[in-house]
């Protein structure tokens, strides 16, 4: 809504790259305390999701630029002053970057996949918080009492009120980290904790997108490019869930029998 907070000479503090900040502080702080508390290495752990923000950062911005190729086909140095960036990007990124990480250092992945996705949900939920900020990532237009109007120097249409996506989808974050880390606590479904992720981030980006208004964002088809992503997402998950389960099941036939 109000995105420039404080500003000093030429140097302006932005409540988005504030609430960045503080997801990316408390995501991490969260992912730390649980390592220790249910004995994984802290310090692979610290390293792990600093590599995996590094690179999850990159692959964000490049994902942003693959999906709006045409834009900067015709002026290439916009890549460099644009401040846009794709989430699935960053959240897909991160994974990889987890993933070779645990393996170069011999690491159980499946484990600090489950230890990070909870800390994730809720950098998420901050960074959303952020989005309503700077006015990005703003829904379509609507007569109901929830709409937001936002000001001309926003990012969003001002002077309309808008479906307020940005804190829905803060809220949907924050219940999905509560879940998680529900899952995660729980020694019987923590191996669930990543899969769930996958599951519940992506079935609600699929339904927020429906309330989308920023229609730059690209499309596959009839879906957008986040609903599109969401649907192979929501698979893995799915998949990756029947497998552990299936695999629980064939430990308990051995013990049985």
């Amino acid at each position: 809504m109000y995105n420039d907070w404080l500003t000093i000479g030429r140097f302006t503090i932005h409540g988005y790259g504030v609430m960045i900040a503080i997801g990316i502080l408390f995501g991490f702080t969260y992912a730390e305390r649980q390592a220790k508390k249910h004995g994984l290495n802290s310090d692979y752990a610290d390293n792990l999701i600093f590599i995996a923000i590094g690179f999850g950062y990159v692959c964000a911005k490049l994902t942003y630029v693959l999906v709006n190729w045409q834009q900067f086909l015709s002026d290439p140095k916009a890549v460099l002053g644009s401040g846009g960036w794709v989430v699935y990007g960053g959240i897909l990124g991160g994974i990889l970057a987890a993933y070779i990480y645990c393996r170069i250092r011999k690491l159980n992945f499946k484990s600090y996949f489950d230890l990070m996705m909870p800390g994730l949900s809720l950098a998420q939920a901050f960074g959303r918080i952020g989005c309503f900020f700077a006015g990005c990532c703003y829904g379509i237009e609507t007569h109901s009492h929830f709409g937001v109007t936002f000001p001309a120097h926003s990012l969003a249409p001002s002077g309309v009120p808008l479906v307020p996506t940005q804190l829905l989808s803060a809220l949907g974050d924050l219940i999905i980290f509560l879940v998680l880390h529900r899952m995660y606590e729980n020694e019987k479904t923590r191996k669930y904790t990543g899969a769930g992720y996958l599951v519940l981030y992506s079935m609600g980006r699929f339904l927020i997108e429906f309330l989308r208004g920023d229609v730059e964002r690209g499309h596959i088809g009839i879906l957008s490019t986040s609903q599109f992503i969401s649907v192979f997402m929501m698979l893995a998950g799915v998949i990756l869930i029947m497998k552990l389960r299936s695999t629980h099941n064939g430990n308990t036939s051995n013990m049985v029998e």
